[in-house]
């Protein structure tokens, strides 16, 4: 199993203590984390794309491309890359760009994201916006395969034996499909033979396995070999102790600041008590034990070979949260790793051919 650090960059009071940090200090915060996955032996790290409160997450190849320079292993995701609001052929250069900045390190979660502010900043309906996601993900693959592209789309102008450089480090980058509620996402990422990534974080277990049954059973549709399917899946919360108690007390206070910013909202929650968030939510709350049975308990249900964490202290103070993912990678990950099997894939670049791998472009001249 392979295991991934994730962040949205939620630029918001911290839910315990109310103070917000400013903005440059968020970002320095999101990089020195990247630095610490890295550090303590994570797979992947991730950024995700949003174009709204409380999110500045909107330029995720920026951010990714200083956390490469200051990286040399840990492979670098968006999660996700909301291609339904972006132009596909300006999303390839930057991506592909980053591709080689990082020296084949990237890979790509794509959706085509939530949110009525992002969707009315960028004039998408939500009508259309499953058919632009669909629509830029079918020319952003076909960019990135071919030199030249002729094609006519529906919701950019269209293209003629166009050339869009730079030609990409990786032949082909890798596709993940993120995957909250629809199935249409489901299936495209089915219909190409691409991973599939589960939010998995919102509700109960029941309809995320259920859209991933559904990928499978798509999956062998299209005629592609069962074994080769790749399901990855989220966490909607992380706090890990030596005991159950020590974790339960860790936690509550962000989970009761996060009950409050609901009800200012006007949201009923999902979960109501954090003992109820804690048994039939994703989070993986509570001893190494507990949290290594939760994630078989999950892994039953959606044969994932990749989990996420949060990379974000998120209320925790800075030594919970680093000591928690420290007993992560000690205590749990090492029984995951040897009990549930790597993605049907190689970790590393994706390349037509095999020449040597190059080293990421570093900054340490400038440093």
């Amino acid at each position: 199993m392979k295991f991934l650090a994730i962040t949205l960059i939620i630029h918001a009071p911290d839910p315990v203590t109310g103070v917000q940090k400013p903005t440059n200090e968020r970002f320095r915060e999101v990089i020195d984390n990247a630095g610490l996955a890295e550090e303590l032996g994570f797979d992947g790290f991730g950024v995700g794309e949003r174009h709204e409160r409380p999110f500045i997450s909107s330029s995720p190849p920026v951010v990714l491309s200083h956390i490469a320079a200051l990286t040399s292993r840990i492979r670098l995701f968006t999660a996700v890359t909301t291609l339904s609001l972006l132009d596909p052929v300006r999303a390839y250069e930057d991506y592909a760009t980053l591709d080689h900045l990082s020296g084949g390190r990237l890979e790509l979660i794509i959706g085509k994201g939530n949110g009525a502010a992002q969707r009315e900043l960028f004039h998408v309906t939500p009508e259309d916006q499953w058919h632009r996601n669909a629509e830029s993900y079918e020319l952003f693959r076909q960019i990135w395969r071919q030199d030249k592209v002729t094609a006519s789309p529906r919701f950019r102008p269209e293209l003629a034996e166009a050339e869009v450089w730079p030609r990409p480090f990786q032949r082909p980058i890798r596709v993940w499909h993120g995957s909250a509620t629809s199935r249409e996402s489901v299936d495209l990422a089915a219909c190409h033979g691409d991973p599939l990534f589960s939010a998995n974080v919102t509700n109960p277990i029941e309809p995320y396995a259920e859209l991933i049954r559904y990928y499978r059973q798509r999956w062998e549709h299209y005629g592609h070999d069962p074994a080769q399917a790749v399901v990855g899946a989220g966490t909607a919360g992380f706090c890990t102790t030596r005991t159950s108690q020590e974790a339960i007390a860790a936690y509550r206070p962000l989970f009761e600041g996060y009950l409050a910013f609901q009800k200012r909202l006007g949201i009923e929650p999902v979960f109501p008590t954090l003992e109820d968030f804690v048994e039939r939510s994703s989070a993986l709350i509570g001893s190494p034990q507990q949290v290594i049975e939760k994630v078989y308990r999950y892994h039953e249900q959606f044969g994932h070979t990749v989990l996420h964490l949060h990379a974000d202290a998120g209320g925790l103070t800075d030594a919970q949260h680093r000591d928690s993912l420290e007993l992560f990678q000690s205590d749990v990950a090492p029984v995951l790793r040897r009990d549930i099997p790597d993605p049907a894939f190689a970790w590393g670049p994706v390349l037509a051919e095999s020449p040597p791998v190059p080293e990421p472009v570093s900054l340490d001249t400038a440093r």
